[in-house]
């Protein structure tokens, strides 16, 4: 019984980080053998893009290379300490707007995997 109730939460988990083209909403399932998108059966093949790292400007260019490499999805990190320098101030501009950085990986048509953290590691102060 714990252990459905895990899965249950952990595709619902996956059904929240899982974005894909702009509006267009999918079903994410699994069963003993794979993770389904919509009822197919779907290899996801990652690599990490962490946005703070780079400037906004060169998202596209990353995120293309990416693709055109045989991705499928693109992972990143939530940097909070980033988007929380102090308590309840927030920044989510410049290399920091992380719906922007989503918004160009979906004009790819690919899937976005987010780490919420809160603690991230990543080589990153304060991760």
């Amino acid at each position: 019984m714990a252990m459905a109730s895990f899965y249950r939460f952990f595709t619902f988990g996956l059904a929240l980080l899982f974005f894909t083209f702009s509006s267009y909403a999918i079903e994410v399932t699994f069963d003993s053998r794979s993770f389904m998108f919509d009822g197919e059966r779907k290899l996801i093949l990652s690599g990490s893009i962490h946005y703070p790292r780079s400037t906004a400007d060169m998202w596209p260019d990353l995120i293309k290379k990416a693709k055109d490499g045989g991705l499928n999805a693109i992972e990143t990190y939530v940097f909070w300490n980033a988007h929380e320098p102090q308590p309840r101030q927030y920044d989510f501009t410049g290399n920091k707007d992380l719906v922007r950085f989503i918004k160009t990986i979906q004009e790819e048509r690919m899937y976005v995997i987010l780490r919420i953290g809160p603690y991230i590691c990543g080589e990153w102060n304060y991760g």
